[in-house]
């Protein structure tokens, strides 16, 4: 079977040497050539529309493609069609920039000139692995079929805001609506999202670590499905192992998760760890919870401050979620939202510890009730992020079936 190969280049003497040179390897099949980044992105959107198997299996991307950046267009194809192998094409073939390839999802780096022999070897090792996802692809049982899934990281801007608490409802809702859902505990030196559920598990986030390829198969030994259905992907046990998983293995992780579930729900926790930074940047959506306190949206405003410096997350991309919300406290959401200069959600979930109490001290906050405040604020925030698949016909003030009962949600727009 030919190996499609799709150039993506957009100096005009590049395309011409690249694609006499591809036409002239065993078994390739060059396609025609984009110029720039929207016309990749646009082309491999409307192939994978109408199927996997209409994707090329190679994209070659030169390095002055424009005009996203080389790497951060390798990183979106590599998060959107992860059964699509990417080269970067580049005159740098320097250790920084293969790492960084690497870690941005490239399959190779080949170096300019281009010399026969070493495109021909990183074609045929590409298209090998690419065929090797698809037919994983193919026999996975329960993989979602789409380009890619919504990831949703939940940070707390201090501990005890009550961040985990907020992801496992997030998950929840999205799995109970009829969305397949994985919930990862990127909190890895305390993560408590087991205990939150009071299950016993023997395998962690660390076991994928040190894997560079992780094909369905592997994920599936890797994750602990809860009753609920979610997919539990969680922190290790020993805390001290979490440092095993770096920002590169959270990167593959979380593209691989984004592969097979359509909604990944991330608790990053209060901490911020390399692996946390990369999910946060990878997120479609970045929560940061807070309680509306002093002392809680200074630590909000700090993190705020602190993403923006590392270049993980600017303060407009992120979604503050106001928990334990009253209306008697003088800290309300628009004077959050100042403070921290980021998007604040419509939904505030409020405060009623006695309706979680018995929950979490049993370790049973998948069955909070679901006539209770704090779970409904909960599950419409979910459907306000869009994370829920709302029935055809659903009007605004419709319900969301939950594991008991009902649960209302109104539909919102993304930044409420």
């Amino acid at each position: 079977m030919p190996t499609r190969i799709l150039p993506a280049i957009g100096d005009v003497d590049a395309v011409r040497s690249i694609t006499t040179l591809l036409s002239q390897l065993p078994d390739a099949e060059p396609v025609l050539p984009v110029t720039d980044s929207t016309m990749l992105v646009d082309t491999l959107a409307r192939l994978a529309a109408e199927s996997v198997d209409e994707l090329p299996e190679i994209v070659v991307v030169h390095e002055r493609i424009g005009p996203v950046p080389a790497l951060e267009l390798i990183r979106e194809v590599a998060l959107r069609f992860p059964a699509v192998g990417v080269i970067l094409v580049s005159s740098d073939a320097g250790p920084g920039l293969f790492a960084a390839a690497m870690d941005a999802g490239a399959r190779g780096l080949v170096t300019l000139p281009l010399g026969y022999e070493e495109l021909a070897n990183r074609v045929q090792a590409v298209a090998q692995w690419s065929v090797g996802v698809r037919r994983h692809l193919g026999h996975g049982g329960e993989v979602f079929g789409g380009v890619g899934g919504s990831v949703v990281t939940v940070s707390g801007a201090k501990g005890g805001v009550g961040a985990t608490l907020t992801a496992i409802q997030l998950a929840l809702a999205a799995q109970a609506s009829g969305r397949s859902t994985a919930l990862v505990d990127m909190d890895l030196q305390t993560g408590d999202v087991a205990s939150y559920l009071d299950i016993q598990f023997r395998r962690s986030v660390v076991d994928l670590a040190a894997i560079s390829d992780i094909s369905p198969r592997i994920l599936a030994e890797a994750v602990f499905r809860h009753d609920s259905g979610v997919a539990l992907l969680l922190a290790p046990g020993d805390g001290e192992r979490g440092e095993e998983v770096t920002d590169r293995a959270a990167r593959q992780i979380v593209s691989a998760l984004r592969s097979r579930y359509e909604v990944v729900v991330i608790d990053c926790g209060a901490q911020l760890s390399g692996a946390g930074a990369a999910a946060v940047e990878m997120a479609e959506r970045a929560l940061l919870v807070t309680t509306p306190d002093v002392v809680a949206v200074r630590a909000a405003k700090r993190t705020v401050r602190m993403w923006d410096r590392l270049q993980i997350r600017k303060a407009e991309e992120t979604t503050v979620v106001v928990n334990r919300h009253t209306r008697a406290t003088e800290i309300q959401p628009p004077l959050i939202q100042r403070i921290t200069g980021t998007a604040v959600a419509g939904t505030a979930i409020p405060a009623n510890f006695k309706e979680l109490q018995g929950a979490v001290d049993s370790g049973r906050v998948h069955q909070l009730d679901s006539k209770g405040v704090v779970k409904q604020a909960m599950w419409t925030l979910a459907a306000e992020l869009e994370l829920v698949r709302v029935p055809e016909g659903a009007q605004r003030g419709g319900r969301l079936r939950g594991d008991r009962g009902s649960v209302s949600f109104r539909r919102r727009g993304r930044d409420g």
